[in-house]
């Protein structure tokens, strides 16, 4: 099963830009499909592999940067943009 998940991803510290680039490039790192963009990033793959890099980008942020906020959106099935 394909999934399309919306993540938006708000760091609970005053200099949140790193923390989020981080995320950011850890999910492209992943080989999933991601678009980031000004409010959110758009990650798609298979349902395991996106929740398996979505449980461990979680993990290590909290870990890594402590109190965050993480809002996802899910859907199944395919909703990359068409070029």
């Amino acid at each position: 099963m394909y999934l399309s998940v919306q993540l938006s991803y708000y760091p609970l510290s005053e200099d949140y830009k790193p923390p989020i680039r981080e995320v950011i490039a850890r999910l492209q790192a992943s080989g999933l499909d991601v678009y980031p963009n000004r409010m959110s990033t758009q990650v798609f793959g298979e349902f395991e592999a996106v929740m398996t890099v979505l449980s461990d980008t979680l993990k290590w942020s909290f870990e890594t940067y402590g109190k965050a906020v993480f809002v996802a959106n899910f859907l199944e099935g395919d909703r990359r943009p068409r070029e």
